[in-house]
């Protein structure tokens, strides 16, 4: 059973001083009051003192007794005396000749301070390990420490390292066994060996079903990318998994585990794997692969409309506007200066008499011709509708000649996906199930005109209407085809993007609210879930708790308002700080920057990565073929480091490609870079540098790394990609994308994400902290 998670310098200061208490430390924790310094004064002697008083603050910092209660630091030892009045702290040595006495005052202090045995909770503590790792999967080092917090929370001794590392090894390995078997009873013997076959490459492929459906369609919005996206949507759902209940079967967060592990592993890795194991891993996969699919496709479908169809319609409308201007300008003046003669024949003739049509001719004449006139009139009623009439819309007109994009996903999209809708899409939803119908009936009318009794009329509203029902309207009630097929994309893409329609087996596109567990599947899972978060059953107490803090806080921070000059409040109820000025940098800083500029060696940074990658093999280890297959390569790691090196800079490879030498031929690096530097290679890269780094005195120094900021940056992307969508304000004519970073407060990356556009990186940000490369996850987030 493997217990060996702990590393010897991690286990040999587990119940041990690790240093010395800071002062803040020694005043909160080590600090005797009136019971400590009654309880202490029954003893006799100096020495008796000062030893119980070092048993009782090192049960309260460690939580356990020392073999050597003498064993701790000269501060610790300083300070205890300090409040007993001890001159001499080293009188305290007298303190260990008797063994038996030791023992008593361990008693007494137990009985004292209310501290439980490791056996009376040894039960309980293994309910909390079940419930911690079946709900969170958690590393065992991570259920290690909590168990840790948790026995400390409730005043239970802890027992020796291996005894608790052992129960937690157990436990786990215990839960996983249990994950996998209850994944693997969910299939039949014809979904296993089907499952199996994802991992074989078919004769004339080149890679298995699995690889292939890991790497997705390709990522342009084009129709032919949606109907291959399509097609992969088609071919998940075929393996026929989404039945087994495997969601409700085990906790999302172990199987997301299991999926991610599925999509980064090698296929003859993941075939070496007990059976349980193997299948399992390859039923998590293939649900993750279904959501992933549908995701993929709906991206594909909204980076089409957002930056192909609408977009460019607009754009071509705007031109069009712009082109017709001067012409519009110029009737429209001719015609004012018309109206305007026509408004001044009011005063001719007599109170009683009305002006003559000719005479009304004579006047408008006088100032514009006839033919002139009718020119002017011809261009507005061309370009401006009839009073009454819909908005212009010019650019939805424009999408009929795209119509052959669409035609071939709208017959494929409703009968693939499976969506569900609120009560405001229900209607459009309904128009987009009944679609291909119309699209595939067969009219006699001319094209693109089809019966009106096909369509949902409902749904053809706004500057639709006369695009749809034609403008006048087409005789006997008929309609155009490409018109409504537009009409109703254009509404069922909003209405997806608002999720008033939402796709059941997608990630992204789901219905917010339908993860929500209820009624019995809650109770089912509610008390492992209040276990592992450690809150009560019922949530007045602690409310009150939090509402009694925040009373405080408020209370707190409102007395200070008035003495702080900084802070103001407005008639609006809002708090206005003051500007802050920026400090000026002393002399001093700049003397030290310049020298610490001075300092820094001067070396070629691939030299640097190679050095990096010798203190930590398992830099170069993590980056696999994606073929699934070992390297055949020789002096890999100069080729990584290379590309890495020529990818950071943006330099291409010519600077860094050396004739004659193998590792650094052009076409190698080409072919390195494109079969083993990938997103999930670079993360598992990053893993050891998180790692490594954290063990720097300088990066403890700068925090504890359990502070963590998410900010983004924001890229042109200059080649086709799902990801990139338009924005004016930020990439001009082109697409670009946001790519968010985590940073710890020890100056590392801790891990990141590529979101599409320019949306708001607050909605991604919990991705972003939950997909860390590695290391523990940050308790503070800015």
């Amino acid at each position: 059973m493997p217990v060996e998670f702990l590393t010897d310098d991690e286990a040999a200061a587990y119940g041990r001083y690790a240093g010395s208490p800071s002062q803040a430390d020694l005043e909160r924790v080590f600090f005797l009051d009136d019971e400590d310094m009654d309880l202490v004064g029954q003893r006799r002697g100096e020495h008796m003192k000062v030893g119980f008083a070092l048993q009782l603050v090192t049960a309260r910092w460690l939580g356990t007794f020392l073999d050597d209660p003498l064993d701790v630091p000269a501060p610790v030892l300083e300070f205890v005396a300090g409040q007993l009045g001890v001159a001499d702290p080293l009188v305290v040595n007298k303190y260990g000749e008797r063994v038996k006495t030791l023992s008593d005052h361990q008693v007494e202090i137990r009985r004292a301070e209310g501290l439980r045995d490791f056996t009376e909770a040894q039960e309980e503590l293994a309910v909390w390990v079940t419930a911690r790792s079946w709900t969170s999967g958690d590393g065992p080092k991570a259920i290690f420490l909590d168990a840790i917090a948790w026995m400390r929370e409730r005043k239970i001794l802890l027992p020796g390292v291996s005894r608790l590392a052992r129960l937690v090894a157990r436990v786990r390995d215990d839960t996983t066994h249990r994950l996998w078997a209850d994944l693997e009873g969910l299939l039949t013997p014809v979904q296993r060996r089907v499952l199996d076959r994802l991992l074989d490459v078919p004769q004339g492929k080149r890679v298995s079903d699995l690889e292939r459906w890991r790497k997705g369609p390709p990522p342009r919005g084009s129709g032919p990318a949606i109907i291959a996206a399509l097609d992969q949507v088609a071919e998940i759902q075929s393996l026929g998994l989404a039945g087994l209940g495997a969601e409700p079967a085990v906790p999302p967060r172990r199987l997301g585990e299991l999926a991610r592990y599925g999509m980064t592993a090698d296929a003859w890795l993941i075939r070496r794997h007990p059976d349980d194991r193997r299948l399992a891993t390859l039923l998590a996969t293939a649900r993750h692969l279904e959501a992933k699919s549908v995701d993929d496709a709906l991206e594909l479908l909204d980076l089409l409309m957002s930056a192909e169809l609408l977009n460019r319609a607009q754009r071509e409308a705007d031109k069009d506007k712009a082109r017709k201007h001067p012409r519009l300008a110029r009737a429209s003046a001719r015609l004012a200066v018309a109206v305007e003669a026509l408004f001044d024949s009011d005063g001719w003739g007599g109170p009683d008499e009305e002006p003559r049509v000719s005479q009304v001719w004579e006047a408008i004449e006088a100032v514009i011709s006839r033919a002139d006139l009718r020119s002017a009139l011809a261009v507005v009623s061309e370009t401006v509708p009839p009073p009454g009439a819909e908005d212009p819309d010019d650019w939805r007109a424009g999408l009929l000649s795209r119509y052959q994009t669409v035609i071939g996903f709208l017959k494929l999209l409703p009968a693939v996906i499976s969506f569900g809708a609120t009560a405001e899409g229900a209607p459009v939803l309904a128009a987009m199930q009944a679609l291909p119908d119309v699209l595939a009936y067969r009219s006699r009318l001319p094209a693109p005109l089809v019966p009106g009794r096909l369509i949902k009329a409902g749904v053809v509203t706004g500057p639709w209407r006369p695009l749809v029902l034609g403008h006048p309207a087409h005789e006997g009630g008929a309609v155009s085809r490409h018109a409504y097929a537009f009409c109703v994309l254009e509404q069922f893409w909003r209405r997806l993007k608002r999720r008033d329609i939402y796709a059941d087996a997608s990630t992204r596109w789901r219905n917010p609210q339908a993860r929500l567990l209820e009624g019995e599947a809650w109770t089912a899972i509610r008390g492992d879930v209040l276990t592992t978060l450690s809150l009560p059953d019922g949530p007045d107490a602690l409310l009150a708790e939090h509402a009694r803090a925040l009373d405080a806080a408020y209370r707190e921070v409102g007395g200070r308002l008035a003495a702080n000059t900084e802070v103001t409040i407005g008639d609006d109820g809002k708090i206005h700080l003051t500007g802050l000025k920026a400090i000026e940098e002393p002399p001093s800083l700049v003397d030290l920057r310049a020298r610490a500029t001075a300092m820094l060696p001067r070396v070629e940074l691939p030299e640097v990565i190679l050095e990096v990658m010798s203190w930590a093999p398992e830099l170069a280890e993590a980056f696999t073929a994606v073929s699934g297959g070992r390297t055949r390569l020789d002096d890999l790691p100069t080729s990584l480091a290379a590309c890495l090196a020529a990818h950071s800079m943006n330099i291409g490879y010519r600077p860094i490609a050396k004739k004659g030498v193998p590792a650094l031929e052009r076409a190698r690096l080409s072919h390195v870079f494109q079969n083993y530097v990938r997103p999930e290679t670079l993360a598992a890269a990053n893993a050891p540098l998180v790692a490594r780094q954290a063990g720097l005195p300088l990066a403890q120094a700068w925090g504890g790394g359990m502070v963590a900021a998410v900010d983004g940056m924001r890229f042109v992307v200059p080649v086709p990609a799902a990801f990139a969508r338009p924005n004016r304000k930020y990439f001009g004519s082109k697409r670009g994308m946001t790519w968010l970073n985590a940073i710890n407060d020890r100056g590392m990356g801790r891990g990141a994400k590529i979101v599409s556009g320019t949306v708001r990186d607050s909605l991604h940000m919990v991705d972003v902290i939950f997909g860390l490369d590695g290391g523990d996850l940050p308790e503070i987030v800015v």
